[in-house]
Protein backbone atom coordinates (compact mmCIF):
# COMPACT_ATOMS: atom_id res chain seq x y z
CA UNK A 1 0.00 0.00 0.00
CA UNK A 2 0.92 3.80 -0.87
CA UNK A 3 0.27 6.33 2.05
CA UNK A 4 0.85 9.97 0.62
CA UNK A 5 1.34 12.38 3.78
CA UNK A 6 3.17 12.20 6.64
CA UNK A 7 1.46 14.33 9.32
CA UNK A 8 -0.49 12.92 12.05
CA UNK A 9 -2.72 10.80 10.01
CA UNK A 10 -0.71 9.72 7.28
CA UNK A 11 1.62 8.79 9.48
CA UNK A 12 -0.54 7.03 12.07
CA UNK A 13 -1.48 5.32 8.99
CA UNK A 14 1.49 3.92 7.93
CA UNK A 15 2.35 2.42 11.59
CA UNK A 16 -0.99 0.63 11.80
CA UNK A 17 -0.66 -0.81 8.34
CA UNK A 18 2.82 -2.05 9.11
CA UNK A 19 2.41 -3.33 12.56
CA UNK A 20 -0.45 -5.63 10.88
CA UNK A 21 2.32 -6.85 8.38
CA UNK A 22 1.44 -4.53 5.25
CA UNK A 23 4.04 -3.41 3.26
CA UNK A 24 3.76 0.09 2.71
CA UNK A 25 5.34 3.30 1.33
CA UNK A 26 4.97 6.54 2.85
CA UNK A 27 5.52 9.67 0.53
CA UNK A 28 5.47 13.12 1.76
CA UNK A 29 6.65 15.86 -0.43
CA UNK A 30 8.29 17.76 2.23
CA UNK A 31 10.90 16.80 5.22
CA UNK A 32 10.13 15.57 8.31
CA UNK A 33 9.82 18.59 10.82
CA UNK A 34 8.02 20.65 7.64
CA UNK A 35 5.95 23.74 8.64
CA UNK A 36 4.15 24.25 5.65
CA UNK A 37 0.83 22.10 6.83
CA UNK A 38 -0.96 21.43 9.36
CA UNK A 39 0.55 19.24 11.50
CA UNK A 40 4.26 21.16 13.35
CA UNK A 41 3.82 22.98 16.18
CA UNK A 42 4.78 21.63 19.74
CA UNK A 43 0.90 20.94 21.42
CA UNK A 44 -2.80 19.70 20.25
CA UNK A 45 -5.37 19.83 22.85
CA UNK A 46 -7.58 17.42 22.98
CA UNK A 47 -11.57 17.66 24.48
CA UNK A 48 -14.73 15.55 24.83
CA UNK A 49 -16.57 18.75 24.32
CA UNK A 50 -18.28 18.69 21.12
CA UNK A 51 -21.69 20.12 20.22
CA UNK A 52 -23.68 16.81 19.48
CA UNK A 53 -23.01 13.00 20.24
CA UNK A 54 -22.36 12.72 16.55
CA UNK A 55 -19.03 12.97 17.85
CA UNK A 56 -18.69 10.94 20.82
CA UNK A 57 -17.87 7.33 19.34
CA UNK A 58 -14.37 8.89 17.23
CA UNK A 59 -13.73 10.90 20.34
CA UNK A 60 -13.98 7.74 22.65
CA UNK A 61 -11.76 5.76 20.08
CA UNK A 62 -8.95 8.56 19.73
CA UNK A 63 -8.49 8.76 23.85
CA UNK A 64 -8.13 4.96 23.56
CA UNK A 65 -5.66 5.09 20.50
CA UNK A 66 -3.64 7.95 22.34
CA UNK A 67 -3.62 5.50 25.44
CA UNK A 68 -2.06 2.96 22.54
CA UNK A 69 0.27 5.15 21.49
CA UNK A 70 1.29 6.52 24.37
CA UNK A 71 1.92 2.34 25.52
CA UNK A 72 4.09 1.47 22.18
CA UNK A 73 6.45 5.23 23.11
CA UNK A 74 6.60 4.48 26.09
CA UNK A 75 6.27 7.67 27.30
CA UNK A 76 2.83 9.64 27.88
CA UNK A 77 1.60 11.54 25.36
CA UNK A 78 -1.21 13.29 26.62
CA UNK A 79 -1.41 15.31 29.53
CA UNK A 80 -4.92 15.55 31.43
CA UNK A 81 -5.57 19.79 31.79
CA UNK A 82 -9.28 19.75 31.80
CA UNK A 83 -10.43 22.46 30.08
CA UNK A 84 -13.16 25.41 30.03
CA UNK A 85 -14.92 26.56 26.93
CA UNK A 86 -16.67 29.87 26.73
CA UNK A 87 -18.86 32.15 25.43
CA UNK A 88 -20.94 36.03 26.31
CA UNK A 89 -24.00 35.09 25.20
CA UNK A 90 -25.22 32.51 27.97
CA UNK A 91 -24.74 28.92 26.44
CA UNK A 92 -21.30 27.94 25.65
CA UNK A 93 -22.83 25.21 22.34
CA UNK A 94 -20.90 22.34 23.90
CA UNK A 95 -21.33 19.35 25.89
CA UNK A 96 -19.28 16.50 27.78
CA UNK A 97 -20.10 12.79 29.39
CA UNK A 98 -18.58 14.27 32.50
CA UNK A 99 -18.59 17.64 32.11
CA UNK A 100 -20.99 20.39 33.49
CA UNK A 101 -21.64 24.04 32.22
CA UNK A 102 -21.07 26.85 34.52
CA UNK A 103 -21.09 30.87 35.09
CA UNK A 104 -18.07 32.95 34.85
CA UNK A 105 -17.61 32.66 38.98
CA UNK A 106 -17.55 28.98 39.34
CA UNK A 107 -14.84 29.04 36.10
CA UNK A 108 -12.51 31.48 37.88
CA UNK A 109 -12.34 29.19 40.47
CA UNK A 110 -11.29 25.91 38.29
CA UNK A 111 -8.85 28.12 36.02
CA UNK A 112 -7.71 31.40 37.97
CA UNK A 113 -5.73 32.06 34.47
CA UNK A 114 -8.63 32.76 32.74
CA UNK A 115 -10.52 35.84 33.15
CA UNK A 116 -14.14 35.85 32.48
CA UNK A 117 -17.09 38.40 32.75
CA UNK A 118 -20.19 39.34 33.86
CA UNK A 119 -22.41 37.51 31.05
CA UNK A 120 -20.02 34.82 30.45
CA UNK A 121 -20.44 30.79 30.70
CA UNK A 122 -18.63 28.22 30.13
CA UNK A 123 -18.67 24.86 29.89
CA UNK A 124 -16.21 22.66 31.77
CA UNK A 125 -14.56 19.46 30.13
CA UNK A 126 -12.66 17.40 33.28
CA UNK A 127 -10.98 15.27 30.38
CA UNK A 128 -9.65 18.04 28.27
CA UNK A 129 -5.66 18.05 27.70
CA UNK A 130 -2.74 18.67 25.89
CA UNK A 131 -1.15 16.25 23.22
CA UNK A 132 2.88 16.38 22.76
CA UNK A 133 2.34 16.66 19.26
CA UNK A 134 5.91 16.56 18.08
CA UNK A 135 6.54 13.58 20.49
CA UNK A 136 4.02 11.75 19.01
CA UNK A 137 5.11 12.28 15.40
CA UNK A 138 8.38 11.49 16.15
CA UNK A 139 7.10 8.31 17.76
CA UNK A 140 4.83 7.16 14.97
CA UNK A 141 7.45 7.78 12.19
CA UNK A 142 10.35 5.82 14.78
CA UNK A 143 7.50 2.99 15.38
CA UNK A 144 6.88 2.87 11.50
CA UNK A 145 10.24 2.42 10.23
CA UNK A 146 10.93 -0.08 13.12
CA UNK A 147 8.11 -2.07 11.73
CA UNK A 148 9.36 -2.06 8.00
CA UNK A 149 7.93 0.77 6.67
CA UNK A 150 9.49 2.59 3.94
CA UNK A 151 9.34 6.29 4.13
CA UNK A 152 10.63 8.58 1.55
CA UNK A 153 10.43 12.25 2.50
CA UNK A 154 11.11 15.17 -0.50
CA UNK A 155 9.15 13.24 -2.69
CA UNK A 156 6.42 15.12 -4.68
CA UNK A 157 3.63 12.54 -6.07
CA UNK A 158 2.57 14.17 -9.44
CA UNK A 159 -0.32 12.17 -10.25
CA UNK A 160 -2.18 9.14 -9.67
CA UNK A 161 -4.41 6.48 -11.63
CA UNK A 162 -6.04 3.08 -11.14
CA UNK A 163 -3.84 0.41 -12.97
CA UNK A 164 -6.65 -3.05 -13.08
CA UNK A 165 -7.45 -3.57 -9.41
CA UNK A 166 -4.82 -1.27 -8.14
CA UNK A 167 -2.78 1.95 -8.31
CA UNK A 168 -0.12 3.72 -9.77
CA UNK A 169 1.79 6.32 -8.43
CA UNK A 170 3.59 8.85 -10.65
CA UNK A 171 6.38 10.53 -8.34
CA UNK A 172 9.76 12.83 -9.20
CA UNK A 173 11.55 9.95 -8.41
CA UNK A 174 9.53 7.62 -10.54
CA UNK A 175 6.58 5.51 -10.99
CA UNK A 176 5.19 2.97 -7.96
CA UNK A 177 2.82 0.53 -8.08
CA UNK A 178 -0.01 -0.74 -4.68
CA UNK A 179 -2.94 -2.27 -4.13
CA UNK A 180 -4.47 0.31 -2.66
CA UNK A 181 -3.98 4.22 -1.91
CA UNK A 182 -4.49 5.99 1.12
CA UNK A 183 -4.10 10.37 0.33
CA UNK A 184 -3.80 11.70 4.27
CA UNK A 185 -2.94 15.36 2.33
CA UNK A 186 -4.06 18.23 4.43
CA UNK A 187 -4.26 21.52 2.50
CA UNK A 188 -2.92 19.28 -0.74
CA UNK A 189 -6.15 17.17 -1.00
CA UNK A 190 -8.35 19.01 -3.69
CA UNK A 191 -5.25 18.91 -5.88
CA UNK A 192 -4.65 15.19 -5.60
CA UNK A 193 -8.27 14.22 -5.44
CA UNK A 194 -9.95 16.95 -7.46
CA UNK A 195 -13.43 15.41 -6.38
CA UNK A 196 -12.87 17.56 -3.22
CA UNK A 197 -11.59 20.79 -4.52
CA UNK A 198 -14.99 22.61 -4.24
CA UNK A 199 -15.27 21.27 -0.68
CA UNK A 200 -12.53 22.32 1.00
CA UNK A 201 -10.89 25.55 1.95
CA UNK A 202 -7.46 26.68 3.10
CA UNK A 203 -6.81 28.79 5.68
CA UNK A 204 -3.99 30.86 7.50
CA UNK A 205 -3.98 30.45 11.12
CA UNK A 206 -1.38 31.77 13.50
CA UNK A 207 -0.62 31.03 17.06
CA UNK A 208 1.88 32.89 19.31
CA UNK A 209 3.51 31.62 22.81
CA UNK A 210 3.52 34.63 25.32
CA UNK A 211 5.45 34.93 28.32
CA UNK A 212 4.81 34.65 32.12
CA UNK A 213 3.97 37.62 34.48
CA UNK A 214 2.86 34.60 36.64
CA UNK A 215 3.70 30.97 35.96
CA UNK A 216 1.26 29.50 38.24
CA UNK A 217 -1.58 31.29 35.98
CA UNK A 218 0.01 30.24 32.79
CA UNK A 219 0.08 26.37 33.17
CA UNK A 220 -1.64 23.56 35.24
CA UNK A 221 -3.99 23.49 37.60
CA UNK A 222 -4.01 27.44 37.33
CA UNK A 223 -4.88 27.05 33.75
CA UNK A 224 -5.93 24.59 31.30
CA UNK A 225 -7.16 24.41 27.58
CA UNK A 226 -9.94 26.87 26.70
CA UNK A 227 -11.14 28.36 24.14
CA UNK A 228 -13.26 31.95 24.15
CA UNK A 229 -15.46 33.20 21.63
CA UNK A 230 -15.21 36.52 21.16
CA UNK A 231 -18.27 38.16 19.35
CA UNK A 232 -17.75 39.35 16.22
CA UNK A 233 -13.65 38.22 15.91
CA UNK A 234 -13.93 34.82 16.23
CA UNK A 235 -12.33 31.60 18.43
CA UNK A 236 -9.71 32.44 20.92
CA UNK A 237 -7.83 28.95 21.80
CA UNK A 238 -5.64 28.48 24.26
CA UNK A 239 -3.14 25.52 25.14
CA UNK A 240 -1.58 26.46 28.91
CA UNK A 241 2.27 26.08 29.49
CA UNK A 242 3.54 22.47 29.55
CA UNK A 243 7.03 20.75 29.27
CA UNK A 244 9.02 23.26 29.12
CA UNK A 245 6.81 25.47 26.39
CA UNK A 246 4.99 28.90 27.08
CA UNK A 247 1.23 29.40 27.12
CA UNK A 248 0.24 28.89 23.24
CA UNK A 249 -2.78 30.65 21.80
CA UNK A 250 -4.16 31.10 18.38
CA UNK A 251 -7.54 32.21 16.73
CA UNK A 252 -10.04 31.20 14.44
CA UNK A 253 -11.63 31.34 11.80
CA UNK A 254 -7.94 33.13 9.79
CA UNK A 255 -8.29 34.39 6.33
CA UNK A 256 -8.08 32.27 2.95
CA UNK A 257 -4.74 30.53 1.77
CA UNK A 258 -4.23 30.21 -1.50
CA UNK A 259 -1.88 28.02 -1.13
CA UNK A 260 0.20 30.01 -3.83
CA UNK A 261 3.27 30.00 -1.77
CA UNK A 262 5.06 28.41 0.41
CA UNK A 263 4.09 29.30 4.28
CA UNK A 264 5.68 32.73 6.04
CA UNK A 265 6.52 33.67 9.13
CA UNK A 266 3.51 35.54 10.94
CA UNK A 267 4.04 39.13 10.94
CA UNK A 268 4.01 41.91 13.17
CA UNK A 269 0.05 42.71 13.03
CA UNK A 270 -0.83 39.60 12.88
CA UNK A 271 0.59 38.89 16.27
CA UNK A 272 0.02 42.07 18.04
CA UNK A 273 -3.42 41.67 17.12
CA UNK A 274 -3.87 38.29 18.55
CA UNK A 275 -1.52 39.18 21.49
CA UNK A 276 -4.02 42.50 22.20
CA UNK A 277 -6.60 39.53 21.86
CA UNK A 278 -5.44 37.52 24.51
CA UNK A 279 -4.41 39.66 27.10
CA UNK A 280 -7.93 40.58 28.48
CA UNK A 281 -8.86 36.94 29.14
CA UNK A 282 -5.10 35.84 31.14
CA UNK A 283 -3.53 37.63 33.69
CA UNK A 284 -0.59 35.37 34.07
CA UNK A 285 1.24 36.93 31.09
CA UNK A 286 3.20 39.51 30.31
CA UNK A 287 2.50 41.06 27.56
CA UNK A 288 5.69 39.48 25.67
CA UNK A 289 6.03 37.38 22.58
CA UNK A 290 8.40 34.61 22.91
CA UNK A 291 7.34 32.51 19.55
CA UNK A 292 5.04 32.52 17.10
CA UNK A 293 3.88 30.29 13.88
CA UNK A 294 1.69 29.63 11.04
CA UNK A 295 -0.21 26.96 10.25
CA UNK A 296 -2.96 25.63 7.30
CA UNK A 297 -6.33 24.74 8.21
CA UNK A 298 -8.38 22.82 5.82
CA UNK A 299 -12.01 23.52 6.49
CA UNK A 300 -15.08 20.99 5.43
CA UNK A 301 -18.75 21.65 5.20
CA UNK A 302 -20.00 20.91 9.01
CA UNK A 303 -16.61 20.78 10.16
CA UNK A 304 -16.34 17.17 9.51
CA UNK A 305 -14.27 14.66 8.00
CA UNK A 306 -13.89 12.05 4.87
CA UNK A 307 -12.31 9.03 6.20
CA UNK A 308 -13.15 6.07 3.80
CA UNK A 309 -12.94 4.94 0.01
CA UNK A 310 -13.01 7.52 -2.51
CA UNK A 311 -16.53 7.15 -4.01
CA UNK A 312 -16.16 5.02 -7.26
CA UNK A 313 -12.49 4.45 -7.06
CA UNK A 314 -12.12 1.31 -4.43
CA UNK A 315 -8.63 1.59 -4.86
CA UNK A 316 -8.19 4.55 -3.36
CA UNK A 317 -8.88 5.69 0.52
CA UNK A 318 -8.64 9.33 2.09
CA UNK A 319 -8.30 10.72 5.44
CA UNK A 320 -9.41 14.02 4.84
CA UNK A 321 -9.64 14.62 8.87
CA UNK A 322 -9.46 18.76 9.07
CA UNK A 323 -11.27 21.48 10.10
CA UNK A 324 -8.74 22.74 12.30
CA UNK A 325 -9.54 19.90 15.07
CA UNK A 326 -8.07 16.80 13.60
CA UNK A 327 -5.23 16.49 15.22
CA UNK A 328 -6.68 15.02 18.29
CA UNK A 329 -8.25 12.01 16.35
CA UNK A 330 -4.59 11.68 14.58
CA UNK A 331 -4.25 7.65 16.05
CA UNK A 332 -7.95 6.62 15.90
CA UNK A 333 -7.66 8.21 12.30
CA UNK A 334 -4.85 6.15 11.02
CA UNK A 335 -6.70 3.12 12.88
CA UNK A 336 -9.79 3.55 10.80
CA UNK A 337 -8.10 4.01 7.60
CA UNK A 338 -5.57 0.61 8.33
CA UNK A 339 -8.74 -1.27 8.95
CA UNK A 340 -10.93 -0.12 6.20
CA UNK A 341 -7.67 -0.90 3.83
CA UNK A 342 -7.68 -4.27 5.39
CA UNK A 343 -11.42 -5.07 4.76
CA UNK A 344 -12.44 -4.45 8.32
CA UNK A 345 -16.10 -3.34 8.11
CA UNK A 346 -16.33 -0.14 10.62
CA UNK A 347 -19.95 1.15 10.14
CA UNK A 348 -19.30 3.73 12.84
CA UNK A 349 -17.50 5.60 10.27
CA UNK A 350 -20.57 5.94 7.82
CA UNK A 351 -21.09 9.55 9.26
CA UNK A 352 -17.14 10.55 8.10
CA UNK A 353 -17.34 9.00 4.91
CA UNK A 354 -16.34 11.02 2.00
CA UNK A 355 -20.04 10.29 0.46
CA UNK A 356 -21.70 11.80 3.55
CA UNK A 357 -19.42 14.85 2.94
CA UNK A 358 -20.91 15.32 -0.24
CA UNK A 359 -18.21 13.82 -3.14
CA UNK A 360 -19.24 12.37 -6.16
CA UNK A 361 -17.97 9.90 -8.54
Amino acid sequence: MIVIGAGIHGSAATWQLARRGIRVTQLDRHPDGHTEGSSHGHTRMIRRSYPSAFWDGLVDRAYRAWDQLSTAAGTPLVTRTGGLYARSDGDPGLRSPHGRTMGHEEASLIFPGLRLGDGWTAHYDPEAGVIDAAAALTTLRELARAEGADRRTGVAVTSWRTDGAGVRVVTGDGELTADRLIVCAGPWTGELLPQFASLLTVQRIITINLGARDPELVGAPGLGAFSVAIPDVGLLFGIPAIHGDALKVGLEPGPDDGMTRTQWAPGRAEIDRLAALAAPFLPGVDGSVVDSVACRYTMAPRNRFAIGELPGTPQVLVGAACSGHGFKFGPAVGEALADLATGVERPDLDGHSPTAMGVTP
